[in-house]
């Protein structure tokens, strides 16, 4: 499939077959980055350019607005869901279906047949989604050439079922230390077990309550669990360290720094020794009071939803772009085995989206 040229002119249900069958998980996407940049330097309407296995195209037609439409190339591992399979009820099966080669396949079909919006587009097909965040394609292009991601408004052709998902919570990880002294189990007495000096950290959790704030009039709510715990030297030993790893899903509203403040201050006298930091990704905030928002949403229609994961919007949330999450795929199906779309969800989200960029 690498060496098979991609054809915009098919619908965006057969050319997300096409992509799926076309493996690229992560840190394989080359190929499939060469075949989009191929596809899209034959558009004369569009300027391409490629920064690694991210290919960036836009329109310059001096436009009031500009609006990214972005979508990451990669999935997670195969799991012998490749190459893709259509059913009688029009569900189309396969690893990447749902997250996120159907959005692929919408941004490819409207750079092809919109070679006059009404507001300039970028189109950005990036790598290493699915992996570590200092791989992340999108990042490097924010970082190397930031001027390729100006604009007023984002669209993330994530799975959101249809739906638009304004902004995304930030999660921070955070492992909790809490120490004792070691001794032989059978003279406990002589130690002091790290294990049970955890206990107030998981009643503390226990007893949580999160906040659910209302941002652009959409509830965000909050989450703060254990997600790990780990200690024990030995069968007959008395542990001297425990560790909890926590998870804080927090809303927007809280910046990065706020939400390590909070949870320290939530484990202020549970006996915590020291902390580690493993992960902390700012939120977005949804914006949808932009003009360009609002005319989104106009367009596409439905009810607004909070997104409660993290996705690149807060990438460009740091840019100071507005974005929302919109696309075919049902994320409650990604990165399954029995992974899969709805067809007339994508031809559905591809035809909103041309009407409201051709109104």
């Amino acid at each position: 499939m690498a060496d098979t040229p991609l054809d915009l002119t098919l619908d965006a249900a057969v050319l997300t077959a096409r992509l799926v069958d076309f493996r690229s998980e992560s840190g394989t996407e080359k190929p499939l980055a060469d075949a989009i940049e191929i596809a899209l330097r034959a558009l004369p309407h569009l300027r391409v350019d490629r920064y690694g296995n991210n290919v960036v195209a836009r329109t310059e037609l001096g436009r009031a607005e500009r609006v990214i439409l972005a979508g990451h190339i990669d999935t997670v591992p195969i799991a012998d869901n490749v190459p893709s399979r259509l059913d009688e009820d029009g569900v189309l099966w396969g690893c990447g279906t749902c997250d996120m080669k159907s959005g692929v396949a919408v941004q490819l079909r409207i750079a092809a047949t919109v070679p006059e919006p009404n507001r300039d587009l970028t189109f950005v097909f990036y790598d290493n989604e699915e992996v570590a965040a200092d791989l992340n394609g999108l990042k490097h292009v924010a970082e190397a050439h930031p001027e390729w991601l100006r604009g007023d408004f984002a669209v993330l052709l994530e799975p959101s079922d249809g739906q638009v998902e304004g902004g995304c919570q930030g999660t921070l990880r955070m492992l909790l230390k809490v120490t004792g002294e070691r001794a032989h189990s059978a003279r406990s007495w002589m130690g002091s077990n790290a294990i049970h000096a955890a206990a107030p950290i998981l009643a503390r959790l226990a007893a949580y309550e999160p906040r659910r704030p209302v941002i652009d009039g959409l509830e965000y709510r909050e989450g703060l669990n254990a997600v790990n715990i780990s200690g024990g030297v030995a069968g007959n030993v008395i542990p001297d360290e425990c560790v909890v790893t926590v998870n804080f899903r927090f809303a927007p509203d809280r910046t990065e720094h706020e939400a390590v403040l909070h949870v320290l201050e939530v484990f202020e006298d549970c006996g915590v020794e020291d902390f580690t930091i493993d992960d902390n990704g700012s939120g977005a905030l949804p914006g949808l009071s932009h003009p360009a928002a609002a005319a989104f949403i106009e367009a596409v229609g439905g009810t607004p939803q909070p997104k409660y994961g993290w996705t690149d919007v807060s990438r460009f949330s740091a840019l100071g772009i507005p974005a929302v999450n919109y696309g075919p795929g049902n994320p409650h199906l990604a990165h399954k085995r029995d992974e899969r779309v709805e067809t007339a969800k994508i031809l559905e989200g591809e035809r909103r989206l041309r009407d409201w960029l051709t109104a």
